[in-house]
């Protein structure tokens, strides 16, 4: 006789789904609204947008991946992958930058002959 398994759901974990979707969708809307109409400058609309791109993640972090719910430790887990993810690329942005402003003095072809003489390094 095999084990039987409990296949009922709660209607409470779909509620979250639907106004987590809904939330999602009027941000993206209002965001496409805001860019197509051109209400404001091309500045205050950049801000505009990277605001409603904030609080739209901030919407699928709670009612989809349930973030701030329950364990701690996924908070934790988030948090820790957010560093990750800044320290590679504030560290790569930082190297190129570096580089760029090294090589900023060069020529096309002084870059390229110093690049041939120093490649063992």
């Amino acid at each position: 006789m095999s084990p039987k398994l409990d296949h009922r759901h709660s209607p409470a974990k779909y509620i979250s789904y639907v106004v987590g979707f809904v939330l999602s969708l009027a941000t993206t809307l209002l965001a496409y609204f805001f860019v197509v109409n051109e209400l404001w400058p091309k500045e205050s609309l950049i801000y505009t947008v990277m605001g409603i791109a904030v609080v739209q993640l901030v919407i699928q972090l709670v009612f989809f991946l349930h973030l701030g719910r329950g364990n701690r430790w996924k908070v934790l887990t988030f948090l820790f992958a957010v560093l990750v993810v800044l320290v590679v690329v504030v560290g790569s942005l930082w190297i190129m930058q570096n580089l760029d402003y090294n090589m900023m003095h060069m020529s096309p072809d002084q870059m390229t002959q110093y690049m041939s003489e120093n490649e063992g390094i």
